[in-house]
């Protein structure tokens, strides 16, 4: 099908975001960053009602966003991998692999699954997605490699007053 624009196109399979990153860690210590709200509210969300252990029933916030979503985790194998489901209102999965590479490194795979709505929605999500765990696996890495914070999360969105 043609992909100008106002054409239909139709989505065969529902797609899902993926996004993988090299961190010179070892698995132990990146896996921490992640289930560790202490660490993980360095780089991603600003506010977590816990860790993220087996069967955990969390809240997680971006409160600069005045954003939160509930979070259930559904499988945690120690420094291996991590299911969680999230957004109560259109629930997704996702999963995070760490997988040790040569001298204590870490590849990480982050995968969403199960979005649902119309085509236009669907594509719209997985590219949110995609965008948003990019950005948090690169500062995860900056945080661990380098010991720097940076705002990636926080500074994505086109500050109130900006016209461009």
């Amino acid at each position: 099908m043609s992909t100008r624009s106002g054409e239909t196109v139709q989505i065969m399979h529902i797609p899902s975001a993926n996004v993988e990153l090299l961190i010179r860690r070892p698995p132990d210590e990146v896996f921490r960053a992640v289930v560790d709200p202490a660490i993980t509210t360095k780089f991603w969300f600003t506010k977590s009602s816990g860790k993220v252990t087996p069967g955990a029933r969390l809240r997680w916030d971006w409160e600069m966003f005045d954003v939160s979503t509930n979070v259930t985790v559904k499988e945690v194998e120690e420094n291996r991998r991590l299911v969680f489901e999230w957004d109560d209102e259109s629930p997704t999965t996702v999963e995070w692999r760490f997988v040790p590479w040569r001298h204590d490194a870490t590849f990480v795979q982050v995968s969403e699954t199960g979005f649902s709505g119309n085509g236009d929605e669907i594509v719209g999500k997985v590219v949110d997605s995609t965008c948003g765990f990019t950005m948090v696996l690169c500062a995860l890495k900056a945080l661990l490699e380098h010991d720097v914070v940076l705002t990636v999360v926080l500074d994505h969105v086109r500050p109130a007053g900006l016209e461009l």
